[in-house]
Order: structure tokens, then sequence, then C-alpha cells
């Protein structure tokens, strides 16, 4: 079939289409190449999935409507990996307007473009994030997420709900996945995984937010892709569908992480460990935007797809390591 995978030169878009062409999928990655982080990451990333003979990459940004209406037209994708986003709690609060145009303009031309031209089945990127500060644990897709406390999850939010209008209205199968906390090799400078690993090995102080009592559902970028594969093979709506929506068929929602919170200090002796080094630690109290906690109630991801998230934490956090060790040299 032929895919269209949004933020290909992403962390997880990167594996996502390199799990899709290995399938012997045609792939058509996007991206804008932005500096939200260093853009030669991205370069690399993308040289990873050059040697793919079914593998195109358009350098466009989700926000241009005109690009992304003419994209659709010419290349008629059957599915749609949806992945590019303005990503980061922090970031929001200092720029805004990016959020704006690449989560809420660019979906809403994802979904234009799904709907004009019969595609089969959108997979797109939600976040653990909705769930904002959410007492009750796990947390399940049933549970009321509407009180985001960053604009980046009241933006994946919105992309929820954008979905779910045109599931209803226009019968597009839609399937949105949100993601509990990813790490793994090539992933993202500004998560924790890569922030504190290059700050140990560098024997620089690591900041340690809310003084360590925080949880988070740490999930390993293997998982998230094997669980994006299965799911867009699941149309809902289909007849063999397996969990049917009465009220709209068309929309489904899952949570795919660990299914098992670690201590922000469990996490970092983790990292320690692959290290071979202690961290120098400077204690710091809780940063806006940022949740207490996340964990997935993942009942619902298995009984769709038999599938649940399971790599431990000391053999990911390993895996991540040696790749930073080689990469950086």
């Amino acid at each position: 079939m032929k895919f269209l995978v949004t933020g290909a030169a992403g962390f997880i878009g990167m594996f996502t289409a390199k799990a899709l062409l290995e399938q012997g999928h045609e792939v058509v990655g996007i991206d804008n190449l932005n500096d939200y982080y260093d853009p030669t990451l991205k370069d690399a990333r993308l040289v990873q999935l050059a040697n793919y003979p079914k593998f195109r990459f358009i350098k466009l940004d989700l926000a241009d409507r005109i690009g992304m209406a003419e994209l659709f037209a010419k290349e008629q994708f059957q599915r749609v990996i949806h992945l590019a986003a303005q990503a980061g709690v922090r970031y929001s609060l200092e720029n805004p307007m990016a959020y704006a145009d690449s989560n809420l303009t660019g979906t809403l031309n994802i979904l234009e473009g799904c709907r004009h031209h019969k595609v089969e089945h959108l997979v797109y990127a939600s976040s653990s994030s909705v769930y904002g500060n959410q007492q009750k644990v796990p947390f399940s897709e049933s549970d009321r997420v509407d009180t985001p406390i960053s604009l980046y999850a009241a933006t994946k939010k919105a992309n929820e709900l954008m979905a779910h209008t045109y599931s209803h209205l226009y019968q597009l199968p839609t399937t949105g996945l949100r993601f509990f906390t990813v790490y793994g090799p090539w992933g993202r400078p500004d998560m924790a995984p890569f922030k504190f690993t290059k700050a140990i090995l560098e024997g620089k102080t690591i900041d340690v937010y809310n003084h360590g009592k925080l949880q988070r559902d740490f999930t390993y970028v293997d998982d998230i892709v094997e669980g994006i594969v299965r799911v867009q093979a699941q149309i809902p709506g289909s007849a063999d569908y397996p969990v049917q929506l009465a009220d709209n068929p068309y929309y489904a929602l899952y949570n795919i992480g660990n299914n098992q919170p670690v201590e922000l200090e469990t996490f970092i002796s983790a990292i320690e460990s692959a290290c071979g080094k202690p961290a120098n630690k400077n204690y710091l109290p809780m940063q806006p935007g940022d949740v207490y906690q996340t964990y997935a109630d993942v009942t619902a991801l298995n009984q769709c797809t038999g599938f649940a998230p399971k790599t431990d934490l000391v053999e990911g956090m390993q895996r991540f390591v040696d790749w930073y060790k080689a990469f950086y040299k």
C-alpha cells in the first residue's frame, strides 16, 4: 500500500516509516525540518531511510494549505500516519503560535486531505499530556480530559476532537494514539533521556524537577512503532473491527504506554547504570505545565491489536546510551 508518514525525519516517524518499508509498503515522508532541535539529527535519520527504494522524502510544512492539498491530490495515499507536530510542553510557554500552526492548522490540513481523497485510515499521534494532573490511575481512554495544563496538551486534545468530528461527518476512519513518554535510540534532544545522558557523560549537572517526586510511564520506541503498525491495519467502522463504538464507529482512541510508571530517581539510576557514571543532581521545584505522573491503561489497545508494550526500562536505556555513544563518538 501507499502511506504518507508526516514527521518522517522525527524520532517516531523515522522508525514508523522504516517498519512500513520493511513490510514492503511504499512510503512518502514529509517534514519541515525546523530547528526546534538540531536539524543535523533529523538529516541523519533521513539517511537511515534513503536506502529504501520505496521511500521518498518531500520537505513540506503541514501548515502550508496549498502545498498539502497538492500533495494529497498528486499522491493519492491509501493510509496516513500523522506524527508531525510541534512537540514540547515547556516550549509551548515560549512560542505558542508554533503550536497553533503545526498542531491545529496542520492537523486540519491532514484531515481535509484524507476527507477529499478517500484515505482508508488516518492514524495520528495524541499524547498522555491530555490527562493533565489527573489523580486517578491508571489513565483510561474513558476518563475526562477537559483540564489540560499546557497549550501543547490543549492542541493534542483539540486534534482528538477534530478527528472525532471528521469521523462523524464524513465516515473517515481515524485512530488516535496517546503516546506515553517515548524514548530510545535516535530520540529527541529536548527529552529527559537525551538530556540526562548527555550531561552525565560530560560530567555536568542534571536538573531534577519537583525534587524527583515525579512518575512517568516510559515507553520504548519499538513498542510504540509496533502499536502504530498494528493499529493502522485495524480500520474503525470495518466489518471485522474488534471494538465498535456505538456513537461513532469510525473513530477510535487508544493509550499506548508501558503500563509501568517509574519514579524519576529510578529512571536516573537506569541512566547512571547504562553510562557507568553517577549523576550530579540539581533539585528544583515543579515546572509550569508539567504533570506529576503518567500511567497508561492499555487494556483497549490489547483488545484491538493483541499487543501491549513490554520493553524493560533498564534494557531500553542501555540501548539508548549505546546509540548515543556511537552517534556522538
